[in-house]
C-alpha cells in the first residue's frame, strides 16, 4: 500500500475492548465453569437462571449438589478430564432438587486451556427446538386428516344413508327377532356417520374470523362449564396473569380447544375427583419466536396458557404422537380431541406441547397477541 493511500483510508473510532463477563452473559444458554473438585467456579446469566440460583450460592456448592445422584452430565465432566479433550452430547436428561422436572439439554463440555482440571459447560435446552419440530409436524397431521375427512365426507356418508335406509325397509317384514338385527344395522351406521361428521371439522381451511378475545373470559367460561359438569368435586386453581393483552382469535373455536383440554385433565384423574387437582394458569413468556413457512418473518409468541392436572400422565410410548388423529389413551376413545386442539390452535397461529410425568401433566399453549394497530385491541380489564 502506497503512503498516499494509507493516508486517505478511513481512521476506525477506537473501541473500547469487550469484557468477558460481558460476553458471557449476553450468552443465551447456559456456561458452567468447574473447577477440580466439581465445585462450580463461574456461571453465567443463563445458568442461573436454569439452576434457579445465584453465583453467590453456586459458587460455594459443587455439581453434584445440583443435580441428581447419577445425573449423565457427571460422567460426560469426568469423560473430559479423563480424556482432556471437547465432549458433545445430545439428548442428556438432567434432573435433580432444583428442577421441577427434568430438563432435555445438549451439552458442550471441553478442558480450560489455561487449567486442564478445569471444565467448561455449555447447555442448550431443547425444549423449545423439539416444541417449534413436532410442531410441525402436527401440521403435517392436521393437513392429512383434512385431506381424509373430505374423503370420508363424499364417500362414505352417502353409502351409509342407502344401508339405514334400506334397513329400515327390512325392518317393516321381519319378526320381532330379526328386527333386531336390523336395529343394529342402524345404530353402527349412526355410529359411522357422527364419526364421519366430527372429522369433518378438520376438513374446514376457511380462514378463522378472528376478533380481540380476551383470554381470561374464555377460562372462566370453561372453568364454570366443568364445575357444573363433568369436573364436578375436582379442585380448580386459576393463576392468571390480569396485564395479559386480547389474544386475535375465534372465541368459539377456543372455547372448544381449552376444554377439550379441561376434559382430558378431568378424564385423567378418574373416579379419584376428591384428591383431583387442576390449575389453568396465563402468564407473559417474551423471547418464544416461530418462523412463519414460506417466508422470512418470525411471529412472536408470548402468551401462555397452561392446564395442568395431577392425574395418572400420559404413557411414555404416546407422548411423542397424541396429537396425532387416533391415537388416544382411553379405552372407548376416538383420538380425535387433542389432533382438533392443535387444529384449532395452528389455526390460530400458536403451538401447543405436552410435559406429563406421574401426578403431573402439563399442556402448554403459546398463542400471539393482538397487533396493537387493530380496531379495539384492548380488552375491558378483570
Amino acid at each position: 500500500m502506497t503512503r498516499s493511500a494509507a493516508a486517505t483510508r478511513p481512521q476506525l473510532p477506537n473501541r473500547k475492548p469487550v469484557e468477558h463477563d460481558l460476553l458471557l452473559a449476553a450468552v443465551p444458554h447456559p456456561i458452567i465453569v468447574l473447577g477440580d473438585d466439581n465445585r462450580i467456579v463461574y456461571a453465567n446469566s443463563a445458568a442461573e437462571a436454569f439452576l434457579s440460583s445465584g453465583i453467590a450460592l453456586l459458587k460455594r456448592i459443587k455439581l453434584d449438589e445440583v443435580v441428581a445422584f447419577g445425573c449423565p452430565l457427571l460422567a460426560l465432566v469426568d469423560q473430559v478430564r479423563l480424556s482432556g479433550a471437547t465432549v458433545n452430547e445430545y439428548g442428556v436428561e438432567v434432573s435433580g432438587p432444583k428442577f421441577q422436572s427434568p430438563k432435555l439439554v445438549d451439552v458442550y463440555g471441553g478442558p480450560m486451556p489455561e487449567h486442564p482440571t478445569d471444565v467448561v459447560l455449555m447447555l442448550q435446552q431443547r425444549n423449545m427446538a423439539q416444541m417449534i419440530e413436532r410442531q410441525l409436524t402436527h401440521r403435517a397431521a392436521a393437513r392429512s386428516v383434512s385431506g381424509l375427512a373430505s374423503v370420508l365426507a363424499h364417500e362414505i356418508k352417502n353409502p351409509l344413508s342407502g344401508i339405514r335406509g334400506a334397513a329400515q325397509l327390512l325392518e317393516q317384514n321381519l319378526s320381532d327377532a330379526d328386527r333386531a338385527l336390523t336395529q343394529l344395522i342402524c345404530s353402527e351406521t349412526d355410529r359411522i356417520r357422527n364419526l364421519v361428521d366430527r372429522m369433518e371439522v378438520f376438513g374446514d381451511e376457511r380462514p378463522l374470523q378472528k376478533e380481540p378475545v380476551n383470554i381470561h373470559d374464555v377460562l372462566d367460561h370453561v372453568r364454570r362449564l366443568c364445575e357444573s359438569g363433568f369436573g364436578r368435586g375436582i379442585r380448580f386453581i386459576e393463576d392468571y396473569d390480569p396485564s395479559l393483552p386480547p389474544v386475535a382469535g375465534n372465541r368459539d373455536k377456543l372455547v372448544q380447544a381449552i376444554l377439550n383440554l379441561v376434559k382430558n385433565a378431568v378424564e385423567a384423574i378418574g373416579d379419584n375427583k376428591a384428591q383431583g387437582r387442576i390449575v389453568i394458569q396465563t402468564s407473559f413468556r417474551p423471547g418464544v419466536r416461530l418462523s412463519v413457512q414460506g417466508s422470512d418473518s418470525r411471529i412472536s409468541l408470548p402468551l401462555m396458557i397452561q392446564i395442568e392436572d395431577n392425574g395418572s400422565g400420559v404413557p411414555e410410548h404416546l407422548k411423542e404422537h397424541l396429537f396425532d388423529p387416533f391415537v388416544t389413551t382411553k379405552p372407548y376413545g376416538t383420538g380425535l380431541g387433542l389432533a382438533l386442539v392443535a387444529k384449532i390452535i395452528n389455526d390460530h397461529g400458536g403451538i401447543i406441547e405436552l410435559d406429563s410425568e406421574p401426578k403431573r401433566t402439563v399442556f402448554r399453549v403459546l398463542l400471539p397477541m393482538q397487533e396493537p394497530s387493530t380496531p379495539n385491541s384492548r380488552s375491558s380489564p378483570r
